[in-house]
């Protein structure tokens, strides 16, 4: 079964498919995310608000964020350990 984590304001994302969650400030952050943009592999999913993380999915997918990468690390333990997967 699919984990799906909210990334925030309703938006939900496989998490079997996420790579990697970084921070958009460094300059290699902001070129990948310009080039997604440019390829049409990107999805906003900020509502309008700032982008505080970028998730790397399989396939070359980049998914802007406007939780911090803390925060969404924090949904999908929690999610892990409501489920049972990971003994506390």
């Amino acid at each position: 079964m699919s984990k799906l984590i909210n990334v925030g304001f309703g938006n939900i994302v496989n998490s079997d498919k996420i790579i990697a969650i970084i921070m958009p400030d460094s300059a290699p952050a902001k070129r990948l995310m310009q080039n997604a943009k440019k390829q049409g592999t990107s999805i906003d999913a900020t509502h309008g608000r700032k982008i505080q993380s970028c998730l790397i999915m399989e396939g070359s997918q980049v998914v802007f964020s406007a939780l911090t990468p803390e925060t969404i690390m924090d949904r999908f333990q929690n999610g892990i350990a409501q489920r049972g997967d990971v003994k506390k």
